[in-house]
């Protein structure tokens, strides 16, 4: 038996159009993660891109479980002494829901140029509408 590797001939990467309202925010990251891995496919190779593209609407109007609005945070550094800046999941909402969808999915992917070659197939909106009509995209049901 020999392993298959796949081959950027054999991959053929469709669109999936996720409606993220009313969805738990950790539950949709997995799915769409994976799908933006490649591994929902019989060809996944785990060091080849072979993931499909994604849209998601809706982004605003996302939810979580039990106590996260007011207790997750999110951190980032300046880089300077005393830098480290801590943000809730709730003025994170307010300021920009796609962000905290494209984080949540991002953080699932491989830390690596693999990575962020999958997370560029990645396309998050806070409403309802999106400019990806002309790649005719399923519907994906999460």
């Amino acid at each position: 038996m020999k392993t298959y590797v796949a081959k950027k001939k054999d991959i053929i990467r469709k669109w999936y159009l996720v409606d993220a309202k009313d969805k738990v925010l950790g539950r949709l990251a997995t799915k769409v993660a994976s799908i933006l891995r490649g591994k929902h496919k019989a060809i996944y190779t785990p060091y080849i891109d072979t993931g499909d593209h994604v849209i998601i609407i809706n982004a605003s109007e996302i939810v979580v479980t039990g106590d996260k609005m007011k207790s997750k945070l999110y951190a980032r550094y300046s880089g300077y002494p005393g830098g480290l800046k801590f943000t809730t999941l709730s003025t994170m909402m307010e300021k920009d829901p796609a962000k905290v969808v494209r984080l949540a999915i991002q953080r699932m992917l491989p830390i690596n140029p693999l990575g962020r070659d999958m997370i560029k197939k990645l396309n998050i909106y806070s409403g309802q509408e999106h400019p990806h009509k002309a790649q005719c995209p399923e519907p994906l049901n999460v």
